[in-house]
């Protein structure tokens, strides 16, 4: 436990800057190597290459890449003592893993979208990002690296549901979702009270992009949400942070700030998680769904039904007054029909 936790990542990733900052709240040694770096090529592969790539101990003892930001800061609560972002309070347990994931799976189509539509934030994304990797590459082929790589992220946007028709819904829920965080920083340091909760590290992860590097969405929660801005820069070390084991909300008493939130969630996140995942059960070309009054097409994302399926796990695991508590407050954020209906994804 006291060796440092190995692990692949690229400041580039909403998500590995989520599990930095984890780490580094939970105060777990960790080496940093970055992707796309000489020692990175020498690792072990993942089943599916993303980031962040831990390389953990399997049953034999051997190093094996483990990937997926969630299940991983599962396991570490269950291995790593003390200073816990998982509530204990069944109920809250399981808002902090839905607002987490709206972080994960809605908020992350903000960050793209903006990052590789907008030609400021293109040209600046192609740049840096493959400089990450190779300090000492010349101009020259830092520049034809640059063009590759935005041409095929680009080409990606269809897979996180950024296209002409979708960007209005995009952005305006961006905005309304600064607007609600901000006006819930005004009287709470996080989500769930006042210690991080797994949620807060996601909403970071995907901020610490939209807020803080990306210059369109960077220059929009500078003018609106000054809170989250800040918010994003403190949440980056919390090693210094001693959480109050009653810093946690009351599921009986939880602020409307965190309502509004919520209903954010139920507004946008919720119709199109239902949309992928009954495309991705009818094996359908596309995923049509209408979010905000609007029409929303895209790409059917299998991982996204998965997310739902592992929810709806969650909740039905839940007794029936943690339940009947968590049904409560689902229902009165239109959150209610993620888990009234539909079964696991296999």
């Amino acid at each position: 436990m006291n060796a440092p936790l190995l692990l692949k990542g690229s400041p580039a990733s909403p998500y590995t800057r989520k599990m930095l900052a984890v780490l580094r709240y939970r105060r777990i040694p960790y080496a940093l190597v970055i992707s796309g770096s000489a020692r990175a090529a020498a690792l072990p592969k993942a089943k599916v290459e993303l980031l962040p790539t831990f390389y953990l101990p399997n049953a034999r003892g051997e190093l094996e890449a483990v990937t997926d930001s969630t299940p991983l800061i599962r396991r570490f609560e269950t291995e790593y003592p003390g200073r816990h972002v998982r509530p204990p309070d069944p109920a809250l347990r399981f808002i902090d893993s839905l607002l987490e994931d709206y972080a994960d799976e809605w908020l992350t189509k903000a960050m793209f979208h903006y990052r590789w539509t907008y030609a400021g934030d293109i040209r600046k994304a192609g740049g840096i990002l493959r400089r990450w990797q190779d300090l000492s590459a010349s101009d020259a082929v830092a520049a034809e690296l640059a063009q590759q790589f935005s041409r095929r992220q680009i080409d990606r946007l269809r897979f996180v549901g950024s296209n002409p028709g979708t960007a209005k819904v995009i952005e305006a829920s961006y905005l309304r979702f600064l607007a609600a965080f901000e006006a819930h920083l005004k009287a709470h340091s996080f989500m769930l009270g006042a210690r991080p909760a797994a949620a807060d590290f996601g909403a970071y992860g995907q901020l610490t992009q939209l807020a803080h590097f990306d210059p369109t969405p960077s220059a929009i929660a500078l003018e609106r949400a000054p809170r989250v801005y800040a918010w994003v820069a403190w949440v980056d070390d919390l090693s210094g942070q001693e959480p109050a084991e009653d810093g946690w909300f009351s599921r009986d008493a939880l602020p409307p700030t965190l309502m509004n939130l919520l209903s954010e969630v139920g507004r946008v996140y919720v119709p199109v998680m239902l949309a992928n995942e009954s495309a991705v059960k009818a094996k359908a070309e596309q995923v049509r769904a209408e979010v905000d009054g609007q029409p929303w097409v895209q790409n059917p994302f299998p991982y996204q039904a998965k997310c739902l399926g592992w929810l709806r796990e969650e909740f039905g695991a839940l007794g029936g007054a943690d339940r009947a508590a968590v049904l409560r407050i689902l229902e009165s954020t239109g959150c209610g029909p993620l888990v009234r209906a539909g079964r696991v994804i296999e």
